[in-house]
């Protein structure tokens, strides 16, 4: 969703490692239509989009398809978010996993379906399991992002334990995926059901180092006040947007299922989105619109596949839709 926001640290962190991997900085800063004063402070808020955009720049001018899942493993998260200062400073996994759902937004927007937590530990006989909730959406780049944080950040601090055990992943072989023994070093099943990392059980019950409860309350506190701005900037619209990405495959979305998850009646937020000049019909349309050439110019997804991701029955429905917002049919568009 193009208003869909994230930290600035995450962007600068990637700039500055493509650049060193051969990038252009002008080159990839134009691409997400940035400046470097927008990079400035790691938890300011810039668009989703523009780093997308810069991800993909950077692959363009290095060749490197891997350059992103590369970068995460070579680096710090507490150098690209307040979250990850939180979390090196929490007293064990399951702690530090509490306080990464807490604060997840403020790494970047991303709605859940249902309500649930972002990341959530089963147990499935002997075996422990990290599973990502994020809907997935076909795509790689964000399910390789994810886990290769954790395993970044368990693979500095504590070698001798091994974090990771197994991964699966909901994505067909991304085209590097011939890397992925020397980057992910676990066995990996593609097309599978679910997003889900095989962890260590030692990790569950291992403390961190104590100690950090002065710190850890200088970074809450410092975090409860990001999320408190970023939820006054929150409109009804933004609100129900967040929730229709998850369902938006589902192509009809129920008014009432949405209202509920939001806490109001179907009237009350037929009159707020009112009070907002605008209808649930257009909401939905107008993500879709937006959604659509997220997908196309990035060159994420062929036509087809962002048909069913945007919902629509058949190909040719999305179609005759993307010549009603843009006049041109989605090939026209990208040939532009």
């Amino acid at each position: 969703m193009s208003d869909q926001t994230m930290a600035a640290g995450f962007a600068k962190a990637f700039l500055d490692y493509a650049v060193d991997e051969g990038a252009p900085r002008e080159g990839l800063l134009l691409a997400a239509a940035l400046e470097e004063a927008d990079l400035a402070d790691q938890d300011a808020r810039i668009p989703t989009q523009a780093y997308h955009h810069m991800i993909a720049a950077g692959i363009e001018a290095t060749g490197d398809t891997s350059l992103l899942l590369r970068h995460v493993l070579d680096s710090r998260l507490e150098t690209m978010s307040i979250v990850g200062q939180i979390v090196h400073a929490s007293s064990s996994f399951p702690d530090s996993l509490g306080q990464l759902n807490r604060y997840a937004r403020l790494m970047a927007d991303v709605p859940i379906p249902n309500g649930r937590d972002r990341f959530e530990i089963t147990h499935e006989g002997d075996e422990v399991w990290l599973v990502d909730h994020r809907p997935s959406d076909g795509t790689w780049m964000a399910t390789e992002a994810s886990f290769a944080h954790f395993i970044s950040e368990f693979r500095r601090s504590a070698p001798e334990h091994p974090f990771e055990l197994a991964l699966e992943v909901t994505y067909a072989p991304p085209p590097h995926s011939n890397r992925y023994p020397d980057l992910f070093r676990v066995p990996v099943t593609f097309n599978a059901a679910r997003n889900a990392l095989r962890i260590n059980p030692v990790w569950l019950d291992e403390t961190f180092d104590s100690g950090k409860d002065y710190v850890f309350g200088v970074f809450t506190r410092h975090a409860d006040g990001l999320l408190e701005d970023l939820a006054k900037r929150d409109t009804v619209r933004s609100s129900v947007e967040m929730r229709m990405l998850a369902d938006l495959h589902e192509g009809s979305l129920s008014m009432d299922l949405i209202a509920r998850d939001l806490g109001m009646s179907r009237q009350t937020l037929y009159r707020r989105l009112k009070d907002e000049g605008i209808t649930f019909a257009q909401v939905h349309d107008d993500l879709r619109r937006r959604m659509a050439m997220d997908y196309l110019s990035a060159r994420k997804v062929s036509v087809g596949e962002a048909a069913y991701l945007l919902g629509f029955s058949e190909a040719s429905a999305f179609v005759r839709a993307f010549r009603r917002w843009t006049g041109l049919s989605p090939t026209a568009w990208l040939d532009r």
